[in-house]
């Protein structure tokens, strides 16, 4: 990991859409995210210059970024990357659990062995989210010990969202009930950065307010707007093999000064 002291040069982030920045977006346009709020907390406790890229592209499977994202990661020489994958198999008509560990401890190892330091987490439990990700939930728990033993077996640093309950807080998730909102993206950034040793973030998993109940109408319309807005066209895609990142290039899929940033 980023040893005491010694500044991080530069950082590119592996990845899907969570990785990519949905839902957190940006006033000009575009998302931001919480590889580019870890960026800029790194940047700003290093009082120093770092260059960051992302290649990050929504609805790629496991498979996919090794097969489209590794190299190029490795081209651009980086001494710090985060790898975060496995949404996509997990909601997969099928899901080979053996596969996905495969390749993601391949990604870490090839770039633990050029010299990076990895950082990795695990996916939270939705279920509170999105009352259907329990149909999901034995996959996520199985993929999740797989990214644990894979960081363990490779030396690569894991922040367990797992096992922090504010991270199930519908609040910090978004409409869609699959990306983190601002708010989620700010705590799993903090989270990061305190994981690399970066000062002032201790709070990133406190609990949120208690709120009063919904009424069951209230909660109702939530579930048919949900279902009309996202998932019928979720099911609608992967009836036809489409997936959201058809057609779309990395965002910054060459290093740019943090400091030119939003």
């Amino acid at each position: 990991m980023p040893s005491a002291g010694t500044p991080i040069r530069r950082y590119v982030a592996l990845g899907d859409s969570s990785t990519e920045g949905l839902d957190d977006p940006k006033a000009a346009g575009g998302y931001r995210g919480w590889s580019e709020r870890l960026a800029q907390h790194i940047a700003v406790s290093q009082g120093d210059d770092l260059e960051y890229a992302n290649l990050a592209i929504r609805g790629r499977s496991t498979r996919e970024v090794r097969g489209e994202q590794l190299a190029a990661a490795l081209a651009l020489k980086p001494d710090f990357a985060t790898l975060f994958v496995g949404t996509n198999d997990v909601t997969a008509p099928r899901f080979d659990e053996a596969q996905f560990a495969a390749d993601f401890e391949a990604m870490q190892r090839a770039l633990r062995e050029a010299d990076a330091s990895v950082l990795s987490f695990t996916l939270p439990d939705l279920t509170p989210v999105m009352p259907l990700a329990r149909f999901v939930r034995g996959r996520v728990l199985r993929m999740n010990d797989r990214i644990r033993e894979s960081s363990a077996r490779t030396g690569s640093l894991i922040v367990d969202f797992a096992a922090a309950p504010v991270t199930s807080d519908p609040r910090l998730w978004s409409d869609d009930r699959i990306h983190a909102n601002s708010e989620g993206h700010a705590r799993m950034a903090a989270a990061l950065a305190q994981a690399i040793g970066l000062p002032g973030h201790d709070d990133w998993d406190a609990a949120l307010a208690v709120l009063p109940q919904r009424s069951i109408g209230a909660r109702a319309g939530a579930e048919i707007g949900w279902w009309a807005r996202h998932f019928a066209p979720w099911i609608g895609r992967s009836l036809t093999g489409q997936t959201s990142g058809d057609g779309l290039e990395p965002k910054y899929p060459e290093p740019v000064d943090v400091s030119a940033l939003e």
